[in-house]
């Protein structure tokens, strides 16, 4: 595999990484998981060496748990690991292309391990306002009559994971961090900024792309906001949490912002 390059796409649940996955794989020279039986194609389901989301309780909420962060320094970073997930993951791919694509939402905190079983990997992340992220979750969870996942906890949980990635970048190599919004925006414009970083020629996008997809959750916190019950729940997340979300470039009371990371 010594000529193959190797691109993980990371960002939580609801971040937009499965259409930006779609986007990047129709590159006539690069190859990602397609028609596998695995939830949208996601490489964790389709190996044996790391625990998947769901092991942790699933999409918001498996960052809590500090086992499901991964780093150079895990005991499963070994030769022996590293050959079992290339043939794990070989008969997904075409191994004639010379990029090989995965992407899995854990992947925001295992960019480091990731980083240490395939050196000179890239990595790209995706970045969503969280609070699109957590609604949508909510949402989901809600279809399958699951409801102990409060609002709150899953937006606190958004945090947390993407805490722990600002706490790994200084580590990474070649990594380059996207927001949902812009990419929504401008969809070719910035799979060709993707394919340019990766050393590819350009490609337009070809996938439907929905650019407006984050005001039907605005709409619903402006609704919370101004709720009796739930306002008192919204305004008490603009007082936990709006000074660690703004260090995302994100803001609860400014939901049009939208700044680069800084950090």
């Amino acid at each position: 595999m010594q000529n193959h390059r190797f691109i993980f796409v990371c960002g939580l649940h609801r971040s937009g990484t499965s259409i930006l996955f779609k986007s990047l794989r129709d590159h006539p020279n690069l190859s990602g998981f397609h028609n596998t039986d695995s939830p949208e194609d996601e490489g964790m389901h389709l190996q044996s060496v790391y625990k998947p989301s769901g092991y942790y309780g699933g999409a918001g909420k498996f960052g809590f748990h500090p086992e499901a962060h991964l780093t150079e320094s895990s005991p499963l970073v070994t030769e022996e690991n590293l050959q079992k997930l290339i043939s794990e993951w070989s008969p997904y791919w075409d191994l004639s292309k010379q990029y090989l694509l995965e992407k899995s939402p854990p992947n925001l905190i295992r960019t480091r391990f990731l980083q240490a079983m395939f050196p000179d990997s890239y990595l790209i992340i995706m970045l969503r306002h969280p609070l699109a992220v957590s609604y949508a979750t909510r949402k989901w969870y809600k279809k399958y009559r699951i409801y102990w996942r409060s609002l709150p906890r899953i937006f606190e949980h958004w945090l947390v994971c993407h805490e722990i990635f600002l706490q790994d970048r200084p580590y990474l190599k070649k990594a380059m961090i996207l927001n949902y919004e812009q990419f929504v925006a401008e969809p070719s414009a910035y799979t060709n900024q993707i394919y340019e970083f990766l050393g590819m020629s350009p490609h337009p996008n070809n996938q439907t792309v929905l650019s407006d997809v984050n005001k039907k959750y605005f709409s619903i916190w402006k609704k919370d906001l101004n709720g009796f019950v739930s306002g008192i729940v919204a305004r008490r997340m603009v007082r936990l949490f709006e000074t660690r979300l703004n260090r995302f470039g994100y803001s609860l009371t400014d939901l049009e912002r939208e700044d680069p990371i800084t950090e």
